[in-house]
């Protein structure tokens, strides 16, 4: 798969994605659900069907094709400018993204033209269970100028470290963190259970914080990376005051191309062990 033309990756992983949505009713379920809670209109949010396959077949050629090669002419930048700053001040860099577009693309494209391999980007990731796909998924994500850490306490003093030496980090702050580790927030108006990770290491180290994602282009034609002003977070601020002003920057982002976002991700799930009772109400508006 790695070796066929992305267009096609992405017109057969289109097909997948429709497959997918008529095959599982809880799936097709919650992606409507998500869409509504955010007020997106079905015309504008159907797209992200389609997009959810692309996300899964474009992956054998971003890991394996696109491995030690340059993007090219498959790659533009829009705010490149803000990365080069952040970076240039040494306070450190927090990038967060949503599941939105190609979110796989934001950390390979920075470490193409902004970092190395003595100061690399570092992304956060949690490794798979099954460890045939752990070690492809490991292999195929090293890069130069990219490292990676695991979402262990082990992983947050690695990103620590990295913010300390004035490098980049990368994390997706829409994911739904272990118990204990997030509070709960509003996201497009109901109770989310929200990672504080991201906010608590920009108040701990005083790290710049900038907002990026991935836009896919139709036809095969590439990616843009798009790089964006973030709030300011007070180093003050409360967990869950800081991670409300996350969660309307992850929305910020989703409302810009909603046909993008992978409203089927089960955001207002549980985690384990926490009392389904626990979600406080969020009124909406």
């Amino acid at each position: 798969m790695a070796r066929l033309p992305l267009a096609f990756l992405h017109a057969l992983g289109a097909l997948l994605g429709w497959i997918t949505f008529w095959a599982s009713p809880s799936y097709r379920r919650r992606f409507k659900a998500n869409a509504a809670q955010a007020g997106v209109p079905w015309a504008a949010a159907r797209g992200g069907i389609a997009a959810a396959g692309r996300m899964a077949a474009e992956l054998p050629w971003l890991w394996i094709k696109q491995k030690g090669r340059p993007f090219g002419d498959k790659l533009r930048w829009d705010g490149a400018e803000l990365i080069q700053q952040a970076l240039a001040d040494k306070r450190g860099l927090v990038l967060l993204t949503p599941h939105l577009g190609c979110f796989e693309i934001c950390a390979q494209a920075i470490a193409e033209r902004f970092t190395s391999p003595e100061a690399p980007i570092t992304v956060l990731f949690r490794p798979n269970r099954k460890a045939a796909l752990r070690e492809l998924m490991d292999g195929s994500r090293e890069r130069p100028g990219l490292a990676t850490a695991p979402a262990t306490l082990a992983g947050v003093r690695q990103m620590i470290r990295a913010l300390r030496r004035g490098e980049a980090i990368g994390l997706l702050p829409d994911q739904v963190p272990p118990d204990g580790l997030g509070v709960w927030a509003p996201f497009f108006g109901q109770p989310a259970y929200t990672m504080t990770l991201a906010a608590r290491l920009v108040q701990q180290t005083g790290a710049a914080l900038l907002l990026i994602w991935g836009e896919r282009l139709p036809h095969g034609q590439g990616y843009v990376v798009h790089v964006l002003p973030a709030p300011q977070i007070a180093p003050d601020a409360a967990p869950e005051a800081a991670a409300t002003q996350v969660n309307a920057a992850m929305e910020s982002l989703i409302l810009r191309a909603p046909h993008q976002y992978l409203w089927g991700y089960n955001r207002y799930k549980q985690p384990r062990g926490l009392d389904i009772g626990a979600a406080p109400g969020v009124a909406t508006g």
